[in-house]
Formats: C-alpha cells, structure tokens, sequence
C-alpha cells in the first residue's frame, strides 16, 4: 500500500509498504479520509517526543471495513461498514480504564504515536474501538470525531456556566469545536484569541469576540489554551479573574514559565485535558450528527495523501485552513 512516512524533521515522503497483517481481535480499514493534527505538526518538526521516525501519522480518520479478524466477536461489524474509530486504545482492566477516564491509562497507545497512523492505504484498528458513522453523516465528518471529542472534553472540564466568561486561545480546529462545545453547554460570553486574522473571523462567525490576547486581563472566568506555547500560558493566567479557572489543552511546547505564587494567591484553578474517554469520543459522534458541532466546508481542504508533506509545511506557515483532509 502507499503510505505517507515521517522519517525525519521536515521529511514525510511516500513509500510503499506492506499491507498491515491485522490481529484476531482488529479490523482493517480502506483510508477515507485522514485529518492533519496540530500535535503531528509538532511532531513533524522534531518537536513531540511521542513521535520517533520512522513513522506513519494520523489518527483522525474515517473509512470503510476491509477485513474483520477471526476473533471479533461484535455482530455489528460488515466488510464496507462505514465507520471511525476511537485512535487511543487503552489496557481496559486498570483503576482509569474501569473508572471511565481510559485517557490516563498508563498504558495507553495512540495510533500516529506508539502504533502506525491512518496517512495510509489500511490502517489495522482494534474493532472493539470503531464506530459506525449514520447513514447520512459524510465521511469527512466522520474524520472529525476525534478532535471534536477533544473539545468536548475541554469544554467539559471547564465547567462552562452562562454567567461566566470564557476566553479560547487559538482559533485552529481544537479552539473553533471548543467554542461550539462550550456554547452547547451554556457559555454565553465566549472571547477568541488568535494572531490569525482569518481564523479569527471564523470563531467570530461562531459567535465569540476577538480579543488580543495581551489586552484581556483578569477579565474572564475560564481560559482555554488551545496552542501550547509559553506566551500563550501565561496570557492565559493573566487573563483570568482570581477564582478562575485555566485548562490546558495545546502541547506545543514542553515547557513554560509561570507565575505560581500568583496562581496560589489568586486561586486559579490549573487543569490538564489530554485527549478524552471513551464516553467523549461517542458524544462527540452524536454530536457531529445532530450539527451541535461541525466545521464549514468552507473552512476545510481535501488534498492527496501524496501532498501530505507540502500539508504539513502550509500549516506550519500559517495557513488559515481550519481542517485538511488527506485522501489515498
């Protein structure tokens, strides 16, 4: 099959490799679509420590059922059944998994990380983990489950209530969906940061406020950083009222400095939110498919996976697509 291989910083060319030999307990799935996350980017450019060439990224992506190993045991499952598939699998058996919070299961993989990607022909999926889209939803949708089901689960742990302002830095896909997670859970003042004028238009026609991110200051109740970069960090602190709360999400960066004596003495509430659970990722679905959630065609590109790499490079140089779709 033809996949798109990160070998090195900057470098993700097409090879050709072996078909994946799938497990008793997986599934095979024909690449329909495949998303470009801004943690891949990052990985891309040498910078996340999850992702070691060589390696097949992606892991927001819909397609069709190739092949059903001999072991699965769901009767739900047809050979051409379109579906996606939740990409972080975890031990089911640990104190996190049967609390429902698989996202902090130590021994968690995530598919474009620890185990080949969906940048590809097929890609092998264990079938406890897929999803069957509706009937009238599209596929590219269907690609969109899981960063959706990372705002759900953003918007979520900031306990959004109608009287309290929120302030979302970084308009890219994670902090657009998070707007509309955060308005469907009774957000009434939302404000938007970005440097991306035209990203920024796209939030507002969501219906939050363009701010610069410099000139708000102790002015909202709940900071959302969607990028992961130091300067951003600390805007978001500084952003925030005392008794507020700031929940990360972006992981550009490892590493930043801030101000915790003034996280203690002004009782900000600090919280992580690492991708979701199980329970996210079905809600996000549902979501999608009611239209509480969704990205405008217009906002969207579909490119040949064999562009895959120059998709990368037009990210990382701004460009203000909010989703780019690759299609083998």
């Amino acid at each position: 099959m033809r996949a798109l291989v990160y070998e090195a910083p900057h470098a993700m060319p097409m090879r050709d490799i072996p078909v994946p030999t799938i497990q008793p307990d997986e599934v095979l799935i024909r690449v329909a679509y495949s998303g470009i996350c801004g943690s891949e980017l990052s990985g891309y450019v040498g910078k996340n420590a999850l992702r070691k060439p060589p390696l097949i990224m992606g892991h927001e992506f819909s397609g069709w059922i190739e092949a059903i190993g001999s072991a699965v045991t769901r009767s739900d499952l047809r050979v051409e059944m379109e579906v996606t598939a939740n990409p972080l699998l975890s031990c089911g058996q640990c104190a996190y998994c049967l609390a429902g919070r698989q996202n902090l299961c130590p021994d968690r993989k995530l598919l474009s990380a620890s185990l080949p990607g969906s940048n590809a022909e097929y890609v092998a999926v264990r079938a406890s983990t897929l999803h069957a889209l509706p009937a009238d939803m599209p596929l590219t949708t269907g690609a969109l489950v899981e960063p959706a089901a990372c705002a759900l689960r953003a918007a979520k742990l900031a306990q959004p209530t109608p009287e309290r302002a929120a302030l979302v830095v970084g308009a890219g896909p994670i902090g657009l969906l998070t707007i509309q997670a955060l308005k469907d859970r009774g957000s009434k003042t939302i404000y938007a940061a970005d440097t991306n004028p035209r990203r920024l238009e796209m939030a507002a026609s969501l219906g939050a406020t363009p701010v610069a991110l410099d000139d708000i200051r102790k002015s909202v109740d709940i900071a959302i950083d969607a990028v992961g970069v130091p300067a951003v960090r600390a805007g978001c602190v500084a952003a925030t009222r005392s008794g507020g709360r700031v929940v990360w999400v972006g992981l550009h960066d490892a590493n930043a400095t801030l101000d915790v004596n003034d996280l203690i003495r002004r009782e900000i509430e600090s919280v992580g939110s690492f991708a979701y659970t199980a329970l996210d990722f079905a809600d996000a679905l549902h979501a999608l498919a009611e239209g509480r959630l969704g990205l405008p065609i217009a906002w969207t590109l579909i490119e040949p996976l064999e562009r895959g790499a120059a998709c990368f490079e037009a990210l990382i140089d701004g460009a203000s697509t909010a989703k780019i779709w690759l299609q083998p």
